[in-house]
């Protein structure tokens, strides 16, 4: 990672593993959250305020927001590369409480950005 990071804004990350929080030049200090993604969310909103929260991670962690239903809207950055197995990212989506709205398909030459709005079914 580099000296600095890039965020210029608390960090929280999610993990099984009670660590310090890890602070680097620029205003980014990465706090580690170990007791659940709600703490997560609730520290990040705390630290936001008024502002966006965003919440990075792959498909599995979309997946149990998105299922906890704290969560609004996400994005896919989908790349035409096959790497290692990898997962079905909707598969297990609870599709009885929830259902995924295409929000937006921004199509670039290497990479399509997908966005989905969440609503409760």
């Amino acid at each position: 990672m580099p000296e600095e990071a890039p965020f210029h804004t608390p960090v929280f990350v999610v993990t099984h593993e009670k660590r310090d929080p890890w602070e680097r030049p620029g205003g980014t200090t990465f706090h580690f959250v170990n007791d659940g993604i709600e703490a997560a969310l609730d520290q990040a909103r705390e630290a936001a305020g008024d502002r966006d929260v965003r919440i990075a991670g792959g498909g599995a962690t979309i997946l149990e927001y998105v299922n906890a239903g704290l969560i609004d809207e996400f994005s896919i950055a989908l790349s035409p590369v096959l790497v290692g197995s990898g997962i079905r990212l909707f598969e297990g989506v609870d599709a009885g409480r929830v259902v995924l709205e295409p929000v937006r398909a921004e199509p670039m030459r290497r990479v399509t950005h997908l966005t989905y709005a969440v609503r409760e079914r």
